[in-house]
């Protein structure tokens, strides 16, 4: 059973490396968060000129410790290569963004997201084929493979986007992501998950917490476009390599609501000149601080016990299957 579960990997050099990327990612953000470009604040935001010098960008750190810790310790593929690399184009794409004097424009970052979920869905059609199973009612399809592509890489250019749109409150989308990536991994283990890639899975959510320790509130830092857009092309990513990608609409719900609702209220406006959500801030975490009064502490538990929650309900679902 070991064995299977780590594709012969040795059991004591896969705990090794859990350790190591934890371990490793704290040191190097100690050492090296000093450096990060500063926080400028946002006007837009609530409470976002309270975040003006902090150390920005911190996902060039976890992300690539993250990258080295899954070559040195997992089982090496093409398939993965590409995806690690796809993975660092998003983070160093953000992190030139935090440390540009002038931010770059919607347009470039979206072309160039798009270029990446190109990239990144063909890899998985190539190594995987294009064979949907919908988990939660026990039934697969085979699409055509460009419809497939086409879908992987709306998935994939959505996530990236929500879940840098989610990042917005000390510890919230860091944390919702790890629920989001343990809650891939569980049904990743139900649907006989490739086991290498699903190590892999694990030592990105260890990189994450090293990088709370320094981001629970208050925070010392924060991880910037860098960290987030990584997150959301990992996410993604993981969420195919289940076998069943539509699972991402209910194992990252909240980042769903929380950055689609401000996506799509853009989207309608800019242009089709619908305002939607006209007494609603958006992201949603705003609103919730802003309007609900919620405090920091208090937004992040509750977002992260709505996904607990609907990721319990979803692999208990998926069991009676």
């Amino acid at each position: 059973m070991i064995d299977y579960l780590l594709n012969g990997q040795s059991p004591l050099l896969a705990f090794a490396g859990i350790l190591f990327a934890f371990v490793c990612t704290c040191a190097a953000i100690t050492k090296l968060g000093g450096k990060l470009p500063r926080d400028m604040g946002r006007d837009y935001a609530v409470d976002g000129k309270l975040s003006a010098g902090k150390p920005r960008g911190a996902g060039l750190i976890f992300i690539l410790v993250f990258t080295v810790s899954a070559l040195l310790f997992s089982r090496v593929s093409l398939e993965l290569v590409i995806y690690l690399a796809m993975v660092v184009v998003e983070m160093l794409t953000g992190y030139l963004d935090d440390a540009s004097d002038k931010p770059w424009g919607e347009y470039k970052k979206g072309f160039l997201d798009l270029l990446v979920s190109i990239i990144t869905a063909a890899t998985y059609i190539i190594f995987n084929g294009s064979t949907i199973e919908f988990a939660t009612l026990g039934i697969s399809v085979t699409l055509p493979s460009v419809v497939y592509c086409i879908l992987a890489i709306i998935l994939i250019w959505f996530s990236i986007n929500v879940t840098n749109c989610s990042d917005g409150v000390d510890g919230l989308s860091g944390t919702l992501s790890i629920t989001t990536l343990i809650t891939l991994y569980i049904i990743g283990q139900m649907k006989e998950m490739d086991p290498s890639f699903a190590y892999v899975i694990l030592l990105f959510v260890v990189c994450i917490l090293g990088y709370l320790w320094y981001n629970a509130t208050p925070s010392i830092l924060m991880m910037g476009d860098a960290g987030s857009r990584a997150m959301g092309i990992f996410i993604a990513i993981s969420a195919m390599k289940t076998g069943s990608p539509v699972i991402y609409i209910l194992a990252a719900i909240v980042m769903i609501f929380d950055g689609g609702a401000g996506l799509v209220k853009v989207f309608l406006l800019r242009f089709f000149k619908i305002h939607i959500l006209k007494n609603v801030r958006t992201p949603l975490h705003d609103h919730m601080r802003k309007v609900s009064g919620w405090s920091n502490t208090q937004t992040v538990f509750r977002f992260v016990i709505i996904q607990v929650v609907v990721s319990a309900a979803s692999i208990y679902l998926i069991m009676m299957h």
